[in-house]
């Protein structure tokens, strides 16, 4: 996939803070939590007209009655804590269409309702309500409509107010609703029902039934259009203002990281450095480990360059003389005494066999350099030196050893092959009869070993390339010059270092490791440290 067709990290951070802006609006829609607040209004309105019209129509008919309306108070139901909820509450299907009545209304019932038609149609003109009065038996005897004197006896929310209870419900529309922008008609799919009865004391004189189609959200939303596209804009500026700081403190500190990068990748040489303003810790924290990392391949690369120029002025010699020398037997085999062809053939042993040994240390070399830290089983040191004291002892040097029963948190084989490197070069340098001496001791969490010899020790001018690859000042004597910089990059492996520290005489190198768990060894017991005679 091209990178052009990858969306940017400001383009990203804009919708995310977008989509978080919306969330809750999308919300809303999805719990229709709007919707039925708007229900509950509706059915709030509904409950307090129904309230008045019962009032209304109760002292109308005890005054027609010729009763005092004071001597008999209503008594009617605590009103529901809860209103409607679409979450919650059923919507019932429409409502079905008045019947004839089987009788006509009581005359008195008749009368009360005759004499409120009035207020009805003025409240209906202002609320929008549809409002229905019936009497005890259900017909209709004061409406906004055109069914009076018929029946409705039977519907539900009806039949629950005669027998003194408050009721809403939601029911579905006759006809689907169409919103019209600015109209006052409804655009809901339903209608609220409130059915209140009318009640003289313990009896009940009827019912107030009331239905109005609440306002819908598109309703909601086109009444408050204008704050809302106000608050939309408000809320797009805070999401690009939320993007410009973001990209600010990120997006531009990675695009810089980029850009270094993309200068290392064309060859440039010091182009990642740690960036100034990082913005944030995570930035600056990637910048200084992608600066580290590019000087570290830098140094890597000017090693391999140099060593690949050592490896190869290294390799050149003892080829140049193998191949002069085979050159010379083809030519003059025939014509050459013995001990002219047994010096040649001794050049080109001498040449494979330092070949040998360089590919050998390479080898060596490039194992140090794989060590990591705690790898291999930890190194026990008595065992260990001990092994090196006999086989030096038999090629002539007098090793003594001083040492605590101590475990090194490194392989023993690579801590063998770096104190062989140290005592070949007392071999190679100083020669056979000197003396090694190994001294080991615990230092907190760190083990020391000091390694000193009694020979000529090291030239203040060679102290400096001590370690470095190929540097060695027997090279005459078969010396490769890679001894110590095995040892320094497997003691690095391991997380330890060697030192060259200053001596009274000779050559003194100090070996710090890691100190391993401690062995089985019961406390407080030493192995004595044994000094091997020569």
């Amino acid at each position: 996939m091209r990178l052009r067709s990858r969306p940017r990290l400001r383009t990203l951070l804009l919708a995310i803070n977008l989509v978080i802006l919306i969330l809750p609006l999308a919300g809303l829609q999805v719990l229709r939590l709007y919707e039925s607040a708007l229900i509950r209004q509706t059915e709030s309105e509904l409950v307090a007209q129904a309230a008045v019209l019962s009032g209304a129509y109760r002292a109308d008919r005890q005054w027609l009655a010729g009763a005092d309306a004071a001597t008999a108070p209503a008594t009617l139901p605590p009103a529901p804590v809860t209103g409607l909820d679409l979450a919650d509450d059923p919507v019932l299907p429409p409502p079905p269409d008045p019947v004839p009545a089987t009788q006509p209304a009581a005359p008195l019932a008749a009368a009360a309702g005759e004499a409120l038609a009035p207020i009805l149609h003025e409240t209906q003109a202002v609320t929008l309500a549809a409002i229905r009065v019936v009497d005890s038996a259900g017909v209709i005897v004061a409406t906004t409509g055109d069914d009076l004197g018929q029946s409705l006896a039977g519907r539900e929310e009806v039949d629950r107010a005669l027998k003194g209870e408050r009721v809403s419900v939601m029911r579905y529309r006759e006809r689907q609703a169409r919103f019209v922008p600015g109209d006052l008609r409804r655009g809901a799919n339903l209608r609220v029902f409130v059915a209140t009865p009318v009640v003289a004391g313990d009896q009940v004189l009827g019912a107030i039934l009331l239905s109005r189609t609440p306002r819908d959200l598109a309703q909601a939303v086109w009444g408050k259009r204008f704050s809302l596209l106000a608050m939309a804009c408000l809320l797009l500026g805070a999401g690009i203002a939320l993007a410009l700081v973001a990209s600010r403190f990120i997006t531009r500190p990675l695009g810089a990281v980029v850009a270094q990068a993309q200068r290392v990748a064309a060859g440039e040489a010091g182009a990642v450095v740690p960036l100034t303003g990082p913005g944030v810790r995570e930035a600056a924290e990637l910048s200084a480990a992608v600066a580290q990392m590019a000087a570290t391949l830098e140094r890597r690369a000017d090693y391999i360059r140099s060593f690949a120029a050592h490896v190869s002025h290294e390799f050149k010699t003892p080829l140049a003389g193998a191949k002069g020398a085979l050159e010379l037997l083809d030519d003059h085999l025939a014509t050459m005494s013995e001990e002219e062809r047994r010096h040649f053939l001794g050049v080109i042993g001498t040449s494979l066999e330092r070949l040998e040994r360089l590919v050998r240390r390479l080898l060596d070399l490039a194992r140090a350099d794989m060590m990591r830290p705690g790898a291999g089983a930890p190194a026990q040191l008595l065992p260990l030196l001990e092994r090196l004291a006999r086989r030096y002892g038999e090629r002539g040097l007098r090793v003594t050893l001083r040492c605590e029963a101590l475990e090194a948190g490194i392989a023993a084989d690579a801590l063998e092959i770096v104190l062989a490197a140290l005592l070949d070069n007392v071999l190679e340098h100083a020669g056979a009869g000197r003396t090694v001496a190994i001294a080991g001791r615990r230092d907190g969490e760190t083990v020391v070993l000091s390694v000193s010899d009694d020979g000529p020790g090291v030239a203040p001018g060679d102290v400096e390339r001590l370690f470095e690859p190929f540097f060695t000042t027997g090279r005459e004597s078969g010396g490769t010059g890679l001894g110590l910089a095995i040892a320094r990059a497997m003691l690095a492996g391991a997380g330890g270092r060697i030192d060259l520290v200053p001596s009274a005489q000779g050559a003194c190198f100090r070996l710090a490791l890691p100190r391993a768990k401690p062995s089985s060894t019961p406390i407080g017991y030493q192995r004595p440290a044994p000094e091997i005679p020569q």
